[in-house]
């Protein structure tokens, strides 16, 4: 530990960082990984550069005990891996715990154990007399160093606990550091305590334990329940602790952990700390693992968020065009993210222009007057276009007057039939196209009424448009809109994600029934398919385009 404090000293430093993604963050809700996911994570985290992975508590589930055996086969270039697990229980000698036994068959380096340090855990939630639960921390921590393990002491609630028992408090972390821990973490396992009683605590410890020589390392676990998990990590890391802990996008129990994806950027690009964390990597590491923890991605994320470098007020936009940090705070590309331009009611020209210069689309600048104004109609009606620039596009076309149609749908309709006893509804949608002068008229069933007017459209286009056959619904939101009229009057929004296995779009209709809102969004995803493709209307897909001209259809 230093004795120079404060962030201007961070600079230059370098902080341990020590992920719990895969043990703190899997306790989160709708978090969701397999030993398989972990592996992946553990790989990439591993990539990263991240100093310490913990990748479970192979004493408390199998799927835990599965990872640790997988990990055995995997070589990690930079980081250690930790199991984690707690302290022996009270009354059991250590050589009899199965915790620690399970701990010990994980066969990692490093092995994390967390003891409490608050009064009220010590003697309600264990049972045990204050001099037990320092007996308890000193044999375990040394039991695994005498086993040839590197140990990590996390000090359990050990803010709160400061703040009842300052003494007993310093005296646990005493218990761990005499039984030979080189690293202390001290835990606001609540979340609740605020930056300056966090820098209290952290330097009490650093005071207490730079007694001792060499003084042990000091860490950080804060929780977010409070919403300043950077703050905290940020106070503690200016009173002298160099290691923290913390989870990719946030997650964990309750409100989760602290997010290392806010906390590096800021410590690299703000403070000068010296990370070897690859920052423009940021971005797809948060998207990966998203994607296997099977949630959706925080689109207000700082730094790695889809929202985090998006512009939608007119003003905004137009002082961002001429210079970038007029309103950001940070080069979106330093941490792998993308300038967004939004275009909704609140655009103005210069958003327009600037989705030009994103597009490479000079004639829509061209235009950029009357395609704000007849944005603004739209988004009156319901739509909105934050997420469905493949329908943008489709309306600029039809401004800019260059828009040619692939097809004419001539109706289509839906039937619902739900019979006693039956599993579930039967859905049937059939359609009637025009392509030139060829008309089809076809029906596909579907696991709902969309699906079944998806499959239906494309049936019937698809003798025309082959490859439209590569195109799969991956996204499909509703958002009812408050109107003149309540319940079941009113306008409707229907977003849809689409992707044809090489790149995905979106697309949005409006309209007061549902399907017909759907079947917009559905045809501006056949439209921006085709038109992406390069496909010319009419040309050689089972007809002639002379026929169309004698027929009237076209000019």
């Amino acid at each position: 530990m230093s004795g120079v404090t404060g962030l201007e000293a961070l600079r230059g430093r370098r902080i341990a960082v020590y992920d719990t993604t895969l043990r703190d963050g899997a306790q989160g809700l709708g978090v969701s990984f397999t030993s398989d996911d972990k592996v992946a994570v553990a790989r990439r985290l591993d990539a990263f550069r991240v100093d310490l992975i913990e990748g479970g508590w192979p004493g408390s589930n199998p799927r835990d005990v599965e990872f640790f055996e997988q990990m055995r086969d995997v070589d990690l270039a930079h980081a250690r891996l930790a199991a984690f697990g707690s302290t022996r229980r009270k009354g059991v000698a250590v050589e009899d715990d199965l915790n620690l036994a399970a701990l010990l068959a994980a066969r990692t380096p490093v092995v994390t154990v967390f003891g409490k340090s608050w009064t009220l855990h010590v003697r309600e939630a264990l049972g045990a007399s204050l001099d037990e639960n320092l007996a308890m921390i000193g044999s375990s921590v040394n039991y695994l160093l005498a086993r040839g393990r590197d140990v990590v002491y996390d000090a359990e609630h050990y803010f709160d606990g400061y703040a009842d028992d300052p003494a007993y408090a310093l005296a646990t972390l005493e218990a761990a550091v005499a039984a030979g821990a080189r690293c202390v973490v001290l835990c606001d396992t609540n979340g609740g305590r605020l930056p300056g009683e966090i820098a209290a605590g952290v330097r009490a410890a650093r005071e207490h334990l730079s007694r001792r020589q060499p003084a042990p390392t000091l860490g950080i676990h804060p929780h977010n329940d409070a919403a300043v998990a950077v703050a905290n990590a940020l106070a503690a890391l200016a009173e002298g602790a160099t290691h923290v802990q913390g989870t990719i996008g946030g997650y964990g129990e309750r409100c989760g952990n602290l997010d290392l994806l806010s906390l590096l950027p800021t410590l690299a690009l703000k403070l000068g700390c010296d990370q070897p964390q690859p920052l423009h990597e940021a971005t797809a590491l948060a998207r990966f693992v998203d994607e296997r923890a099977n949630l959706v991605p925080n689109p207000r994320a700082p730094y790695v968020g889809e929202g985090a470098f998006a512009h939608k007020g007119g003003i905004h936009v137009s002082a961002v065009n001429r210079r970038p940090d007029t309103y950001e705070h940070v080069p979106p590309e330093a941490v792998g993210n993308v300038r967004r331009v939004l275009l909704s009611d609140l655009s103005g020209r210069a958003n327009l222009v600037a989705k030009a210069g994103e597009l490479g689309d000079g004639a829509l600048a061209s235009e950029a007057g009357m395609l704000v104004g007849r944005l603004k109609e739209l988004e009156h009606l319901g739509y909105a276009f934050e997420r469905a620039e493949a329908s943008f596009h489709l309306v600029a076309r039809k401004v800019r007057g260059d828009h040619r149609p692939y097809f004419t749908l001539h109706g289509y309709t839906v039937m619902i039939d739900k019979r006693d006893g039956d599993v579930g509804p039967r859905c049937e949608a059939s359609v009637r196209v025009q392509v030139g002068a060829a008309f089809e008229h076809t029906a596909a069933d579907g696991d709902g009424p969309v699906n079944a007017l998806d499959r239906a459209l494309r049936k019937a286009l698809e003798r025309f448009y082959p490859t439209l056959a590569s195109l799969r619904l991956t996204d499909y939101k509703v958002r009812v809109l408050a109107g003149p009229d309540t319940g079941t009057a009113s306008v409707v929004r229907v977003h849809v994600e689409t992707t044809d296995g090489e790149r995905t779009w979106g697309t949005v209709g409006a309209h007061a029934n549902i399907i017909d809102a759907s079947y917009q969004a559905l045809l501006d995803a056949i439209d921006s398919k085709l038109h992406a493709d390069g496909v010319a209307p009419g040309a050689a897909f089972g007809y002639e385009p002379q026929v169309e001209r004698a027929a009237g259809l076209r000019s």
